[in-house]
């Protein structure tokens, strides 16, 4: 008999239980050839050991694969799968001979259909590690300054043509880290940078997964990495958008060491820096408090949006699109809205409490029950109001 023994899910077992380990005991016990699947190479005392490195397929090499699986069927899948998904030729194969079996009318309709089942293959590596979002906002449901749109969508374009810069540019040969796109959004609350990760993910058609961090941080010494470990790890495959909300507290300053606590936690933040280095897809990090990130980071990043307060003009264009079609508003003052210094989650809130006291009262959507709401907003954000502001005698 041959052996093959898949120990992946004992990474880290050799350090922490040393020669005691059970898959130790095991290979101490057992002769013959065994085939040892492991991610780092493990000693093996008393055995005679050979170790071979495999590694994914190369870009090219799955370029290459796509375009033999798929033959005529999808002539610009090939280019386009490869440059998005790192996957092995087992599931290139299966993935292309599940898609030709599948009646489709034109070759968009096969493309979309390999994208989705590259989606599908890459999801469930993820979903026990983050919490999976459904995208649903677009471009033209957001509202910001002209710059920073402009940010957001050289975004969207990097992740579509990094096959042809990084492959049929040459640029990965010059480079050994750093393939992939690390974008910070900074700003206040509610300015927008969660809805701006949904439409990047809408509009790559990617998998958007927010990162939860009592999931990750944790007390054990070296449990932390592993899970960071595990995370990247499976979002390698390309399908995915890592949301990281509130990264600084995650991606927060190295201190100076007083402590054993410090030490480690300073090893936390070294290994994140290497790991998100060496990630090759889209992470996004927000954050409302960008001065509290180390610096190590910024230089690691490859934009920077800032989500500003919204501006009067800006104020207007989110109050004019803030209710869905099938609400029954009444005719708004919008330049007495205009005035209220609200970010857009604050529009939101007042527009949905406003819903709810309307569809309460068995009326539209009416002036004085908006600047009801929008009272209820500012007492809850702790703003000073002027009851008088909050008065309805008609249109200003």
């Amino acid at each position: 008999l041959a052996l093959y023994l898949d120990a992946h899910e004992l990474d880290g077992e050799a350090s922490t239980s040393g020669p005691a380990s059970p898959l130790d005991r095991f290979l101490a016990r057992s002769g013959g050839l065994i085939l040892l699947d492991v991610r780092d190479v493990r000693p093996s005392p008393g055995h005679t050991t050979f170790t071979l490195d495999v590694a994914k397929p190369t870009p090219a090499e799955q370029q290459a694969a796509w375009a033999e699986a798929l033959g005529t069927a999808s002539p610009e899948s090939p280019a386009l799968l490869a440059g998005q998904f790192n996957l092995g030729l087992p599931a290139i194969r299966e993935i292309a001979q599940s898609a030709l079996a599948e009646p489709s009318k034109d070759g968009g309709a096969a493309r979309d259909l390999l994208w989705d089942a590259c989606l599908a293959r890459t999801r469930p590596g993820l979903d026990t590690l983050a919490q999976r979002l459904i995208p649903k906002a677009a471009w033209d449901d957001i509202v910001l300054p002209d710059n920073e749109t402009k940010l957001l969508r050289q975004i969207a374009h990097q992740v579509r043509q990094r096959g042809a810069v990084y492959e049929d540019w040459g640029f990965r040969q010059k480079m050994n880290r750093g393939f992939g796109i690390t974008a910070l959004f900074a700003g206040e609350s509610g300015t927008g940078k969660t809805m701006a990760a949904e439409i990047l993910a809408n509009d790559l058609r990617l998998n958007l997964y927010r990162i939860d961090l009592s999931g990750v941080v944790s007390k054990y010494i070296g449990e932390t990495e592993k899970n960071l470990r595990r995370l990247f790890d499976a979002a390698e495959d390309g399908g995915a958008l890592l949301f990281f909300d509130e990264a600084d507290a995650l991606f927060g300053k190295r201190s100076q060491v007083s402590d054993s606590h410090d030490r480690y936690a300073n090893i936390e933040i070294n290994y994140l820096l290497q790991r998100m280095e060496a990630y090759e897809g889209l992470a996004i990090l927000t954050t409302n408090r960008r001065s509290d990130l180390d610096e190590a980071f910024t230089r690691r990043l490859r934009f920077i949006v800032n989500f500003p307060i919204p501006a009067p003009a800006d104020r207007r264009r989110i109050w004019q699109m803030i209710f869905p079609p099938e609400t029954p508003p009444a005719d708004l003052d919008f330049d007495r809205l205009v005035r209220f210094n609200l970010t857009g989650g604050n529009i939101h809130n007042a527009a949905l409490n406003a819903a709810f006291l309307a569809a309460q009262a068995g009326t539209p959507v009416t002036m004085p029950l908006l600047l009801t709401a929008v009272r209820t907003e500012f007492l809850k954000i702790d703003r000073l109001i002027k009851e008088t502001d909050f008065r309805w005698d008609g249109p200003s």
